[in-house]
Formats: structure tokens, C-alpha cells, sequence
């Protein structure tokens, strides 16, 4: 008997059929969430799996396991094929995507019926952390690149805290960052909504989006840099949301609904780029580490490095309001969390007031959550670029402890400390005149110096 696409599942078969998953897995079922779409597919209908063609072989009811609920997309779930009459499994497909893209898309016969596993995050503690005046002169034009196709709200966060970073610690002009986000808005599948507030500070969101996280869009954006980028030039690419592999070479998640981005695509438009000084990219997507070797050997500056969240066959971790990976490669260039807490050690390990994209890698690795298998790569010292380019050593001033206020208990309030910051800021602009030619003297003499040295070293002199 034919059955209509659509077609309502009896009650008894309905609960037949999720007596028969939790009884059948029962061991999975500790870890994995379970979700049924409640129609009759008729025979030969399309199953609702993206980047696959198979079809139902008799009426079918179907549900979804996720076996890894707070990894990124793609990680192993799988599909399982119910008799329509009776509710018994017959067939189990194993798969890498959910079967729909976004909220929007999801059918309300889709729910989940068994969901052990959920997001939890800890109500932040906030503190105040002391902050540093850092003072450096740039060198070229410093442009940034921020991407998330598939959004769900904890890349968009990412992205935002992100653009906090660059606009409030780095001062990177806001004309000079590209955003791009799921449907080229603020919005993002998933909870909570309405979008309203970014959960660092609970204040509004407010990164721009200038376009779609589409495949057309990223390239279109690499094509607009390639217009732009001078040798003296930086750029940072971020790459964010969820990423898969088809078995030859990773991919990145493209908006809409599972498009993808392979290595090859992206790296060859990245050869187009025009040289320029300074390529730092950063990838949180499942698989990024597959972009590792073809980044480095593909890149047209003169310094490159890639920071990934994981090996090219792995996972990455997600959380319930950021990614791991990202959020603490974040914060190590920020110098705090996204909540504003010290940090678990400071990234700057050589002392030099700046934090490179080596720095910042070799901190996310070292806090790691341990799901993710962070992976670096760089060429010709890229390891040492940083956010900005300097021509002389910044001053890194530590004013809080020379206000001598840490000593009063309860801490301060925030507006005061700014007012007092304020209140000697003309003084500290004064010594910083006064001493900054020096400073460049200084700094030349010693290179020369050590130069010489070492290139007698190098002739065996």
C-alpha cells in the first residue's frame, strides 16, 4: 500500500519505535541524544541526511542519534531506519550532519525524545583584571577576516568577542574587519532568542556583519582583500562554526544548509593574495587541521602561521556560550576571558609586551579542553606575528600596581580606577615622549650589535 510523503506515525508505533532505540542502545544511551521525526517517508523517498542521496527502502520512520552532542559539526551521528508498520530497525546509516541546517528549517514533527546530554556553563565570576597601557607604533595596515557559515550562538560569540578584541585592545580601524555570519545578520540557529545580548558583558552585540557566511561571500571577501593588501600588510583570517572531510581533504560549513568549502578551494583563492607582510589564521571547524599544510604552502606573505582546533580527522569542542579553542586563543590576545577573569597564566612567555600567534596557540593548547586536538603550523617565523606590527617595543606600564590601589579591599569600583587612570595619563604621555627616541636608539645599537656578532658565528670566525 502506497504511503503519503508526510503521512502521520501511528501512536503505537511512535512509542514502539523509541522503546526500540533505548532498549537497543542501551550503553549509548548515557551519552548520546536521541530525536525522531514523526511522518511516514514512504519507500523510495529521499532520507533527510545532507551531502547523501540515500533513499527509504519500505515506509519508514526515522530518528537521529547524536553520539558527540557538544562537538561541532561534522562528528559521528547516526540514522535509524524504522518499519513504518511495526517500529523495528532495519537499516543504520552512520553520518556526519543533522538533518536540517537551521531552526527555520526543522519540521515540528522533529523533536528529540531522549537528550541526556546538554550544554552547561558556569555563572561566570566577574572581576575587574589589571589592566596595561600598551603603546605601540603600527607598521602597514593591519585587516581582519572573521567567518562562521552554519552559525549556532556560541560562534557568533566567538566572533564578536573576537572583534572586541581587535577594535578595543588592538584598535584595528572598523573599516579594515570584514564579518561574515550565517545569513549575513547577527542571527544564528539555536538559543537563546531574540538575539539581544553578547554573554561576556551582557551588553549588545556590536560587531557589524557585512555579508553572509556563504562560500561566494568568503571568496568575494578574499577577492576585496586582494585589492587592498600592501607588503607592509597584516591580515587575520578566523574561521569559525562547523567544518566536515569527504575523505580526500577537510572543509569548512558555508551557509545555507551544509554547503561546503573544501581546502583546496580556499587555500587557492588565498595564492591569488597579492604579497603582504603578515597571515595569521585561526580555525575552530571540526577537521580545520587539514588546512594546516596547504595554508603554510599556499600563502603569499612573508610570515604565515595557523592555529587549529583540532587534527585534520578530529573534532572540535564546543560550549555552551563559546568554543573552547577559540574562545581562549581569544583570550590570550586580549589579555582576560570573554567575562573579563585573569587568565590561567600569562601568554606572554618571553616578556616582550606582546602576544604572537605562537603565544597565543601554545596558551589555548595549554588549557585545552580535552575533547580538542590543537595544531600549529608556521613558515618563516610566522610564529612571531602578532595583531599589530610594531617598529619599536611597546611600553608595557603596570599602572594599577604603581596607583598602589590593590591594597584596599573590597576592590575599587571600575569608574574610579578609570578616573584615576585618567588623572595621571597626561604625565605618563610626557615620559613616554621622553623616552621613546631613546628607546629607538637603544634598540638599533643592541640589534647591530648582536648582529654582528652572530654573523661571524655563522662564518666560523
Amino acid at each position: 500500500m502506497a504511503t503519503a510523503k508526510g503521512a502521520k506515525v501511528a501512536k503505537r508505533v511512535v512509542s514502539a519505535v523509541k522503546e526500540a532505540v533505548l532498549t537497543k542502545e542501551t550503553l549509548r544511551a548515557r551519552h548520546t541524544n536521541y530525536f525522531i521525526l514523526e511522518e511516514v517517508l514512504p519507500r523510495a523517498a529521499r532520507l533527510p541526511i545532507p551531502r547523501r542521496s540515500e533513499q527509504a527502502s519500505r515506509p519508514t520512520v526515522v530518528t537521529f542519534a547524536d553520539d558527540a552532542p557538544l562537538l561541532n559539526w561534522a562528528h559521528s551521528c547516526r540514522y535509524l531506519l524504522h518499519d513504518a508498520e511495526t517500529g523495528e530497525l532495519y537499516n543504520e546509516i552512520p553520518a556526519q550532519f543533522p538533518p536540517y541546517a537551521s531552526e527555520r528549517d526543522t519540521p515540528k514533527s522533529f523533536y528529540a525524545f531522549h537528550q541526556p546530554v546538554r550544554f552547561m556553563e558556569a555563572e561566570p565570576y566577574r572581576r575587574i583584571e589589571r589592566p596595561y597601557f600598551i603603546r605601540p607604533r603600527w607598521q602597514g595596515n593591519r585587516y581582519a577576516l572573521l567567518f562562521s557559515g552554519m552559525s549556532n550562538n556560541r560562534h557568533t560569540n566567538d566572533l564578536e568577542f573576537l572583534y572586541r578584541t581587535l577594535r578595543d585592545v588592538y584598535q584595528v580601524p572598523k573599516a579594515n574587519i570584514i564579518v561574515l555570519n550565517q545569513d549575513g545578520t547577527l542571527n544564528y540557529d539555536g538559543n537563546p532568542k531574540p538575539v539581544q545580548a553578547w554573554p561576556g558583558d551582557n551588553t549588545a552585540y556590536r560587531m557589524p556583519v557585512n555579508g553572509k557566511g556563504s562560500k561566494a561571500d568568503l571568496l568575494a571577501a578574499l577577492d576585496t582583500l586582494k585589492k587592498k593588501l600592501k607588503p607592509d600588510d597584516s591580515l587575520l583570517i578566523h574561521t569559525n562554526n562547523h567544518g566536515g572531510h569527504n575523505g580526500t581533504e577537510s572543509d569548512l560549513c558555508c551557509y545555507p544548509n551544509w554547503d561546503s568549502l573544501g581546502v583546496a578551494a580556499f587555500t587557492n583563492k588565498l595564492a591569488e593574495l597579492p604579497r603582504f607582510r603578515c597571515l595569521m589564521v585561526m580555525m575552530e571547524q571540526c577537521h580545520s587541521g587539514g588546512f594546516n599544510s596547504s595554508v603554510i604552502s599556499k600563502s603569499t606573505a612573508d610570515y604565515t602561521s595557523i592555529a587549529s582546533a583540532c587534527v585534520e580527522l578530529n573534532n572540535s569542542n564546543g560550549g555552551a556560550h563559546f568554543d573552547p579553542f577559540a574562545r581562549d586563543w581569544i583570550a590570550a590576545m586580549t589579555g582576560n576571558d570573554p567575562y573579563g577573569n585573569a587568565l590561567a597564566h600569562d601568554p606572554d612567555t618571553n616578556n616582550n609586551g606582546r602576544v604572537s600567534a605562537r603565544e597565543a596557540f601554545d596558551y589555548a593548547d595549554s588549557v585545552h579542553d580535552p575533547f580538542d586536538t590543537p595544531v600549529f603550523s608556521q613558515k618563516n617565523g610566522g610564529s612571531a606575528c602578532w595583531l599589530g606590527e610594531d617598529l619599536v617595543r611597546p611600553f608595557r606600564i603596570p599602572l594599577w600596581e604603581n596607583l598602589n590601589i590593590w591594597k584596599f579591599w573590597p576592590e575599587p569600583d571600575p569608574l574610579d580606577l578609570e578616573r584615576r587612570v585618567a588623572s595621571v595619563m597626561p604625565q605618563i604621555e610626557e615620559v613616554i615622549r621622553e623616552f621613546e627616541p631613546r628607546i629607538t636608539s637603544l634598540q638599533e645599537e643592541y640589534e647591530n650589535k648582536m648582529t654582528t656578532i652572530l654573523k661571524k658565528a655563522a662564518k666560523g670566525t
